[in-house]
């Protein structure tokens, strides 16, 4: 006989375990000629599209050529997400390897990707004061920046400054700039490193190729177009996905005393659908982001298999919808400033509409 708490599991618990447990052992089964042909695609629709960067200056074929570049780039960098969590192989070793060379294009330290994304944004999504990706500001908060403070807010969480936000905030402060302290430290010292020698190796030679095929104009503009503007594209995909995952007038953020496990992975957190064609091809199923987010061990193409399995069971929790640039525009227009006590997100008008504190009893 089947119980009404069989039925509905929210109704006797908000565990994240439980949660795990109705996910299909199957669906933990990495496969290593899925991982291999995921890879040699992602380096595949990179290289090509760089290539014919080198080959033709023709306006229109850069232009084209610039948007699958920077697709290819997110698509390796996916790939290499998926192996930084330890979700692509078997081996721990060659998850690190393969993050590592896919993250190269993007200009990612893995070691320090490791610490900020997986464990800091995957261990406390949407937690007040803990997950500093897209966290958002306060009216108090925001009413205490400066002009510039304000203006530069404004264009991140603006509809065209999710790429902008991610390059300042997570690529630059949280992973170039950041130096973990204990054991961490040297690991990420080491990366940046590495990464920094390769990327300054890609630099030269293409610096090298354009001074000998166009001279000194040639040196500036080469590596621009075959390495600049892909990573710029890539930076603006990049922070454009992360925000449609966890920013939605109808995604809270949680106080430090509200959060818990199940808050974070389950209620803040979405399955998106997308074009097949760009799901197939660059995005690897990330945008079904919820059984991800319940655990991160399950390998990129077994998350369909899982997210069933979760929205069986908790088909009131779970968030589907099919992203559109509609629903962006709702979320970008929408979604500018928080408050935590009420849970709900408030337009720049609230900071301008809030009173001035009270002054002190005498």
């Amino acid at each position: 006989m089947t119980t009404e708490a069989a039925v509905h599991p929210r109704a006797r618990t908000q565990s994240l375990n439980d949660v795990r447990a109705i996910i299909p052992e199957s669906c933990y089964e990495r496969s290593l000629t899925r991982a291999w042909l995921a890879v040699l695609q992602a380096i595949v629709l990179y290289a090509a599209p760089v290539v014919g960067l080198a080959l033709t200056d023709t306006w229109w074929a850069v232009l084209g050529l610039w948007v699958l570049a920077g697709l290819g780039v997110a698509g390796l960098f996916v790939v290499g997400h998926d192996a930084s969590h330890g979700a692509l192989v078997d081996s721990r070793r060659l998850n690190r390897g393969l993050a590592q060379l896919c993250m190269v294009p993007s200009g990612h330290v893995e070691a320090a990707w490791d610490l900020g994304h997986n464990r800091i944004h995957h261990g406390y999504t949407t937690r007040q004061s803990f997950d500093f990706v897209w966290h958002p500001s306060t009216v108090e908060e925001y009413r205490a920046m400066g002009r510039l403070g304000r203006l530069r807010h404004r264009f991140e969480w603006s509809c065209f400054g999710s790429g902008a936000y991610f390059l300042r905030t997570v690529w630059w402060q949280k992973m170039w700039r950041f130096n973990a302290p204990g054991k961490r430290h040297d690991a990420i010292v080491r990366d940046k490193f590495t990464l920094g020698g390769v990327l300054a190796l890609m630099l030269a030679g293409t610096v090298v190729l354009g001074a000998l095929t166009g001279g000194v104009v040639g040196a500036f503009w080469v590596p621009f177009k075959m390495l600049v503007v892909p990573f710029l594209l890539f930076v603006q995909i990049i922070g454009w996905t992360v925000y449609v995952h966890h920013v939605d007038p109808d995604i809270k953020w949680w106080t430090r005393k509200e959060w818990t496990q199940f808050h974070g992975q389950m209620d803040s957190t979405t399955i998106l659908h997308i074009p097949a064609v760009l799901n197939k091809l660059w995005f690897y199923n990330i945008m079904v982001h919820v059984p991800h987010h319940v655990d991160a061990r399950i390998p990129f193409h077994q998350l369909p298999k899982a997210a069933e399995a979760i929205t069986a069971a908790y088909p009131d929790t779970v968030r589907t919808s099919r992203l559109s640039p509609g629903s962006y525009f709702r979320a970008t227009k929408a979604c500018k400033l928080y408050d935590f006590d009420a849970g709900r997100w408030l337009p720049y008008s609230a900071a301008a509409a809030a009173p001035a504190a009270a002054p002190a009893a005498g």
